[in-house]
């Protein structure tokens, strides 16, 4: 099989693309530029897309003998992903980049060019499963709980499954490092990314303040009634209790949370700690890793990364997806998205518009 390898620098991509080469596959690696302006250095395991993250690639496919090139997506990135990080935050949602890249850059942008110049499949460093059932792809949760990362792979479709390899599926980390070291990859031991790949420095608020600026508003109870200001709604995203700054405590003394943000009127709405609790999610912009969903189906939710995944009724609408889930969660936010699962086996995504 001819396949291409997403290389980005990591320990992980490394040793999937060497897991393809040691099983006979055609391999060519290659290496996204997505950020306009690099940075040289990797700020610890802060961020990706540097340039010794290009260098680290280009040296793990050297010793595994395979083609590499570096595609340059840094303006479909922007626009795909910065953009729409910044533009969310603008419209008060709280987005997840990390999966519109891989919906409109890994596996759409990349995969699209890929089987134009001929390869079969585009293979990443992402711990996942993927099962062949009844002429479909099945995509389902990775072996190791502690690096699953299907919830970030939930709005791939079909086509782009049956064109997908994750050589990693059924690995733990320690076993993937200790791979590493016995190929003599450099990266065997290099800290894994996390945060925002295009805020290497790790503040988010800081970057939205330079793309948003400051437009202060009021810090408003349930009732309208207000208690403070801040410097821009950007600036807060819904369960947080930090960084309120209000001058007015609780009639009750308890803290205060974030239960809504309202562009509109450029204001924070807070509240206690119980308003916060949701037990009914509606989704806009579903995905389907196999056939939409028809009927309404019992399964789990989860709407963070590494969050816990709710027992809930999953029904489609006529614009979306409506979720009751069994008992109330709380901290959800309007622009996270939401994952669907059958056991293991992931059913699709939907962008959440309202929790309540």
């Amino acid at each position: 099989m001819k396949v291409l390898a997403a290389m980005s620098g990591g320990v992980d991509s490394a040793v999937a693309a060497a897991r393809l080469v040691a099983a006979g596959h055609d391999v060519t690696g290659v290496h996204l530029a997505l950020n306009r302006n690099p940075q040289p250095y990797r700020e610890g395991s802060r961020g990706c897309c540097s340039l010794e993250d290009a260098h680290d690639a280009r040296r793990a496919a050297d010793l595994l003998d395979i083609p590499f090139y570096v595609w340059d997506f840094s303006e479909q990135f922007q626009a795909a992903v910065v953009d729409d990080f910044v533009s969310e935050y603008r419209q008060g949602r709280t987005p997840n980049p990390c999966l519109r890249c891989n919906e409109r850059i890994k596996f759409a942008a990349v995969l699209e060019r890929g089987i134009d110049l001929g390869f079969d499949a585009v293979a990443t460093g992402h711990y996942a499963r993927l099962v062949a059932v009844g002429g479909e792809v099945e995509l389902h949760r990775g072996q190791d709980p502690r690096k699953d990362q299907s919830y970030v792979l939930g709005v791939l479709d079909q086509e782009q499954l049956r064109h997908s390899l994750f050589p990693l599926a059924d690995s733990p980390k320690s076993e993937v490092r200790a791979e590493a070291a016995e190929l003599g990859l450099r990266v065997a031991n290099k800290p894994d990314s996390y945060d925002i790949c295009f805020i290497p420095d790790g503040d988010t608020q800081g970057f939205l303040r330079r793309h948003l600026g400051e437009e202060p508003g009021p810090i408003v109870d349930a009732e309208g009634r207000t208690l403070g200001e801040h410097r821009g709604h950007h600036g807060f995203t819904v369960g947080q209790r930090r960084g309120l700054d209000l001058g007015v405590p609780a009639a009750d003394g308890r803290p205060r949370y974030v239960l809504r943000i309202d562009p509109v009127d450029n204001a924070v709405v807070v509240g206690s700690r119980e308003d916060l609790a949701v037990s009914v999610l509606t989704g806009i912009r579903p995905t389907w890793t196999q056939r939409p969903l028809q009927e309404p189906m019992r399964g789990e939710v989860q709407y963070r990364a590494h969050g816990a995944a709710l027992s809930a009724l999953i029904e489609p609408t006529a614009d979306g997806v409506r979720v009751t889930l069994d008992q109330p969660t709380s901290g959800v936010a309007p622009g996270q998205s939401m994952v669907f699962f059958d056991g293991t086996r992931v059913v699709g995504s939907a962008i959440i518009r309202s929790a309540g």
